[in-house]
Parts: C-alpha cells; sequence; structure tokens
C-alpha cells in the first residue's frame, strides 16, 4: 500500500541522514505510485477507444526533469506552457511529436520554434492565430509539421475555486463561445485554415466536479461536429481535451479516478471515443499529487494563547497554495517521531508553523495531531504537485532536495531528483555577480 511505503520511506530518510541541520526539509517521491497512475491513465483510455491518444503531462504541475523521463517512459508526453517547460521536456528526452505547446502568450520567437521542431500548438486567439497564418506562409511547403489547433472557452461556469476556473464567462484563456457571434467565426476561423486540425479546451481543475468537465468536452466535440459538416469532410481530427481531474487531500483514496472521468465521458459523449478523433489529454495534479511527501524537522515547540504551536521548515517557500489559501488547499499532516517512526498518543489542536516571517506562515491551524515534540518529523502528504515542486523564495529560503524512492526486499533505496538549493546559490540567483551594479 502506498501508506506502507510512505511510513518505510519516512523512517529511512531519518535513518539514510536525508534530513539535517543544514537540510531541514526534504521531499520524496514515490516511483512505483507515478508508474501505477501512468499505467492507469493509459490503460482506461485503451478499454474505450481505438483511435490514437497522447497523454500529455502538464509540465507546470511537477517541472522535474527525471520525473519528465520516468512519465516518457510510462508512455506520457508533455504539455508545455513557456520555453522554460520546453526545455525541461527535451532534457527529459520527450520528442517533439509528444509533445503540446499551451500558452495564452506565445512570442513570435517560441511559435517559429515551435512549428519548425514539430511540436502541436494550440492557439489562443485570434491575434496568435493571424501570427500563426504569417508563419505558415512564410515557411516552405511541406515543412510546417506541427499540428496546429485551437483552443476554445466552453464557458461552462466555474467550479469551487475561481482562480483554477478556466472556463468562465470572462476566462482569459481561448475563443469564448458563447459570445455573440463568437460560434460562427470559430467555424469560419477553421475554414479558412485547412491545416487547422484540432479543437482544445480546458475547463480547469481542483474544485470541478466531473459532470461540469464533461460538459466542456460535449460542447468541444460538437463544435467540431459542426466544423467537420461545414467542411464537408473530417477537418478535425483530433480533440485535446485538457486535464483538470481533481484530487482527494482528504485521505489517500485516489477519487475521483482517471477510469471514473472515462466511463463518464464515455456515456455523456460517445462520438468522442468511435474512432474518428484522436485524443490529447494533459493532466497533472491527479498523476503526481498522491505520490509526493514533504518533510520538515520540527526546531522548536512553543504556545500561544494556551494553543501548541510546533514550528517546522516547511511553509509558504514549499507549500504556497496552503498557506496563502488554506480554506481551498487544506493538507493532511502526519506526525513522526525523531526516528522517523509514526508518533502515537492523544491528539491534541496545535499549530503546524514554517519559518516564513509572517503570522500566517502555517501548514496547518488547530489541527489535532499526536503531541509535537522538538526533534519530531511531519510529513506534509499529497505534496507531488505544485508543491515543493513549484518554489517560493520568500526570505531566500532555499528549495529542498528532492528525492525518488523505491521500496523492496532490501529496503528503501533513495535516487536524488534534484539536490538542494545552496547558500551560494541563492546568492548567485540574487545578483551576487553584480553587488556594486547600482553605486
Amino acid at each position: 500500500m502506498a501508506s506502507d511505503r510512505r511510513d518505510q520511506a519516512v523512517r529511512a530518510a531519518v535513518e539514510q541522514g536525508l534530513l539535517t541541520e543544514t537540510e531541514p526539509v526534504t521531499a520524496l517521491l514515490d516511483v512505483a505510485g507515478i508508474r501505477a497512475s501512468a499505467a492507469a491513465l493509459r490503460a482506461v483510455f485503451q478499454e474505450i477507444t481505438d483511435a490514437p491518444v497522447l497523454h500529455a503531462f502538464a509540465v507546470k504541475a511537477t517541472p522535474l526533469v527525471p520525473v519528465l523521463r520516468l512519465l516518457h517512459e510510462e508512455g506520457i508526453g508533455a504539455e508545455v506552457a513557456s520555453p522554460g517547460e520546453l526545455a525541461l521536456a527535451r532534457a527529459a528526452g520527450v520528442p517533439p511529436g509528444r509533445t503540446v505547446f499551451d500558452s495564452p502568450a506565445k512570442t513570435h520567437a517560441e511559435l517559429h520554434a515551435a512549428l519548425t521542431l514539430g511540436i502541436a500548438v494550440n492557439a489562443d486567439n485570434p491575434q496568435e492565430l493571424a501570427r500563426i497564418d504569417a508563419l505558415v506562409q512564410a515557411m516552405p511547403p511541406g515543412n510546417v509539421r506541427s499540428p496546429i489547433g485551437l483552443r476554445v472557452n466552453a464557458q461552462i461556469g466555474a467550479g469551487a475555486i475561481g482562480a483554477l476556473s478556466t472556463a468562465t464567462a470572462t476566462s482569459k484563456f481561448g475563443l469564448a463561445l458563447r459570445d455573440e457571434g463568437a460560434r460562427d467565426r470559430v467555424v469560419r476561423a477553421c475554414l479558412d485554415r485547412p491545416w487547422l486540425t484540432r479543437l482544445h479546451t480546458h475547463s480547469g481543475s481542483q474544485g470541478l466536479p466531473l459532470g461540469l468537465l464533461t460538459q466542456g468536452v460535449r460542447a468541444v466535440y460538437e463544435l467540431a461536429e459542426e466544423i467537420n459538416a461545414a467542411a464537408g469532410r473530417q477537418q478535425i481530427d483530433t480533440l485535446d481535451i485538457g486535464g483538470g481531474l481533481p484530487v482527494n487531500f482528504a485521505s489517500d483514496e485516489e477519487t475521483p479516478t482517471f477510469a471514473d472521468y472515462a466511463r463518464l465521458l464515455s456515456r455523456e459523449v460517445p462520438g468522442l471515443f468511435d474512432g474518428r478523433y484522436g485524443l490529447v489529454t494533459e493532466f497533472g495534479r491527479s498523476l503526481l499529487a498522491k505520490h509526493g511527501t514533504l518533510l520538515a524537522r520540527v526546531e522548536y515547540t512553543k504556545s500561544a494563547g494556551s494553543r501548541p504551536i510546533a514550528v517546522t521548515h516547511a511553509g509558504a517557500q514549499v507549500a504556497t497554495r496552503t498557506v496563502y489559501n488554506p480554506a481551498s488547499w487544506p493538507l493532511r499532516i502526519v506526525a513522526y517521531d525523531a526516528k522517523g517512526r509514526p508518533r502515537t498518543g492523544q491528539d491534541i489542536v496545535q499549530d503546524i508553523a514554517g519559518p516564513a516571517c509572517f503570522a500566517g506562515d502555517l501548514l496547518a491551524e488547530a489541527r489535532g495531531l499526536p503531541r509535537l515534540e522538538q526533534g519530531d518529523v511531519v510529513a506534509v502528504l499529497d505534496t507531488g504537485a505544485y508543491y515543493f515542486t513549484n518554489h517560493y523564495a520568500y526570505n531566500s529560503l532555499a528549495r529542498p532536495a528532492v528525492h525518488g524512492f523505491r521500496t523492496g526486499p532490501d529496503g528503501v533505496a533513495f535516487a536524488t531528483v534534484r539536490d538542494a538549493q545552496t547558500v551560494d546559490e541563492i546568492v548567485a540567483e540574487s545578483g551576487g555577480a553584480h553587488s556594486e551594479a547600482l553605486l
């Protein structure tokens, strides 16, 4: 079980010195769990369609080259939204034909590079389409190998977290399909460009129920049918249905599953899987979140207002979303003793605080846990995506090391995914080589 592997890994991390005075925070990734999620995603789509499917991992969720390489080996491509993310995918060996480039602000140079490499591009707006028009016309015939699509905002509404809802009436992403005259303009844009062969939609992620996600996919499917009917041929041959599967942060149970979502889509949008359309998915958080655990030493314990406080080295720099929006992003915390063994005893209400110098830097407030003591270890669960991999440099706190782990008969084996950031590296990043530039 994942929880058993986690307990073994925490104890081994303490015993093998991955938590130290100089590195009081470290992060773990469960390799077996990542492989299992990738296999589950592939398997369920193979069950319901014979058409080609590219599962492109949303690199922003966990931008680590070894993770992208592992996913590539597991048959998962890459969805990128910046030159940096594209560079990570290429460093991991993900080929251009298994890479998708999405961004609402692609530059001319970025588009040219993507089209030259043969990377799939989803255009976000009419001005970007005009820019691609010029690039396509300027390139020699046959040199544009990139599949090119158009992102559509189905405007189906928001989920529970507004900032992550990308299909609202005023979302910044894509062409708003329900605005007056917009649908006709989208159809005409496609008919005028025979090389525009894809439609893309992404309604959001955490906080969106499966039914709402399905509505967004149905809208883009119906639009593809309309375009193909108007063209008198199947011009749109691929639908990129985005990602966005929410994650259960309340327990170890992985719900909803990829199978839950795919089967709902199959029931509500059956034409999506009848073999006429190739598919692209862009899952991120749902592939990695459950397989990451953040560990931090308890440096001090104290109390204020009669409430115990455990001061740790993990806070806003590694759990930014939770610190700034705890109602939307609560995280589970498990207490271990100084030897990495699960701490037992009666739960008491206490705060788990981070090291940053503002009052709200809390991993958990008024949380019931066995009483933590100085030198104990807290494990912050479900943090494999958008947490320790997406650093926030508040107080110039260092990026933690990340280690992948495997469990077996001989115990736990760790492999370094990313080295901890050094103080010298922080100085260099902060203009250390230009110390006299403003004198």
